[in-house]
């Protein structure tokens, strides 16, 4: 399963990260690329301990979805919430410039895979998350939202 301890998914996910533009349209969803180049920022962001979001976390959640999301070969579902604070026009990051705003994605990327706390932050909605359930979970997000967005 990809994950981003393994360099080659690593480089995957910068390399996909790296194509996008500016006039990149939605097959799905609601959010512009801009949007969510600064929610995938946010959401690493929160994995390093650097911003907060409310938890959503209940025995279901920490158990069967996390298991079902984190090792199943099936594709996240589209439209799944997400928090608050990292949901674009409520308290996620506001876009400013996009290539600004993609190089801070991909230093987030490279902070996220180089130097992630130990003890790991708890996910807000799967709960307590290992060091290798937060670098499968690396490579799924951006992956989920690459192929919104046809890369």
């Amino acid at each position: 399963m990809k994950n981003l301890n393994n360099p080659a998914d690593r480089e995957e996910i910068a390399s996909r990260l790296r194509a996008l533009s500016p006039g990149d349209a939605a097959r799905w969803g609601r959010m512009s690329v801009h949007q969510m180049v600064c929610h995938l920022n946010d959401s690493y962001r929160i994995a390093l301990g650097e911003k907060h979001a409310s938890p959503a976390s209940g025995w279901l959640q920490r158990t069967l979805l996390k298991e079902i999301a984190l090792n199943s070969p099936l594709r996240w579902a589209k439209g799944f919430p997400t928090r608050p604070e990292v949901e674009q026009g409520k308290g996620g990051s506001v876009p400013v410039d996009f290539h600004q705003d993609l190089a801070a994605l991909l230093h987030s990327l490279d902070r996220f895979c180089d130097s992630l706390p130990t003890p790991c932050t708890a996910h807000p909605v799967f709960g307590p998350m290992s060091l290798k359930d937060w670098m499968r979970w690396g490579y799924l997000h951006p992956d989920h939202h690459l192929r919104q967005f046809g890369r």
